[in-house]
């Protein structure tokens, strides 16, 4: 199973952070700034608690419709997203949207936070008909209020391309990977983590396609900047290991996917423990691999770990 990346709100919130100094405290602030870096790093358990109390302490001292507390509201919403919380998500962005809507109006790019975060909600749902007009919406601010050629259009270019690949609208997500890659690259550089994640997810339209040339370019080196800027025991690192070994097993280079499924694999029980539900992927690609091999009972044993891990976190 290949491994999607929908573009990351937070370093946009942080942007913001500044913005809405005038109306919070340095204590609120602060904390917020922690938990977002936090949050940036992929540290949601730490960050969660911090994000959590620049929100309490917002709605105590300016209100519940204030616009700093809709940023932290928004940004906690995504915090739940990253770790499937879906339903406790859902009420924060909705609360946010009329809070920033009250506050600053129907146009205003702040808005666009908490619509391309509810949208990418949607999506990792498959709440596809629900997602598409937040996400263009989103973009229409955006690019009206920032340019074009800003890389928070560039954001929502990406989510909305991941969208419509989600559909197999897949001729439709290209250009939008496209000009969302060509934005990144002049206003961030060709070595970004945003730039990555493009790249990564443009190569998956070619490998849905069997453009598997055109895809193994792009996902060697979207592997190498996350691999120097993340650091090699990132999950970005390992979704990346795992869309190339895809790559490579699709093209019958087994001696070549096998050790990056490894890696992935590793990389994922190093961060998250042996019996972590999200492994179980990993275990079952490298236990697909296995058995295209002919190497039968090491795949058994993979399926059956994946099996035990399931019907452990179901009860």
């Amino acid at each position: 199973m290949r491994a999607h990346v929908l573009a990351s709100l937070a370093l946009a919130t942080l942007a913001l952070a500044p913005a809405l100094a005038p109306a919070q405290s340095d204590t609120v602030l602060e904390t917020f700034r922690k938990g977002v870096e936090l949050y940036q790093a992929d540290r949601y358990g730490e960050a969660e608690p911090l994000v959590r109390e620049a929100l309490r302490q917002s709605e105590r001292e300016f209100g519940p419709d204030d616009p700093g507390t809709a940023a932290a509201r928004t940004t906690l919403a995504g915090l739940y997203r990253r770790q499937g919380r879906y339903t406790e998500a859902e009420p924060l962005l909705r609360r946010a949207l009329t809070a920033y809507e009250k506050a600053l109006g129907p146009n205003h790019p702040n808005l666009s936070l908490a619509l391309d975060e509810l949208a990418s909600l949607y999506t990792a749902q498959g709440r596809f008909a629900e997602a598409e007009p937040l996400f263009r919406r989103a973009l229409a601010i955006r690019e009206k209020a920032l340019g074009p050629e800003h890389p928070r259009a560039a954001i929502t270019l990406n989510n909305l391309a991941e969208l419509y690949r989600e559909q197999g609208r897949r001729g439709e997500a290209e250009p939008l990977y496209r000009r969302a890659l060509a934005i990144d690259e002049r206003a961030l550089g060709r070595d970004h983590p945003a730039t990555a994640t493009v790249l990564n997810n443009l190569a998956l339209v070619y490998l849905d396609e069997r453009r598997l040339a055109e895809a193994e370019p792009l996902l060697c080196r979207a592997l190498a900047i996350k691999e120097r800027v993340r650091g090699e025991g990132h999950p970005e690192v390992a979704a990346s290991l795992t869309n190339l070994a895809e790559l490579y097993k699709e093209q019958g280079r087994h001696d070549e996917a096998e050790p990056l499924y490894r890696r992935a694999l590793a990389t994922l029980e190093k961060m998250l423990g042996p019996d972590h539900p999200d492994i179980v992927t990993a275990l079952n690609n490298l236990a697909k691999l296995y058995r295209e091999q002919g190497r039968d009972a090491e795949a058994e044993a993979l399926r059956q770990r994946a099996s035990s891990i399931k019907r452990r976190s179901s009860r």
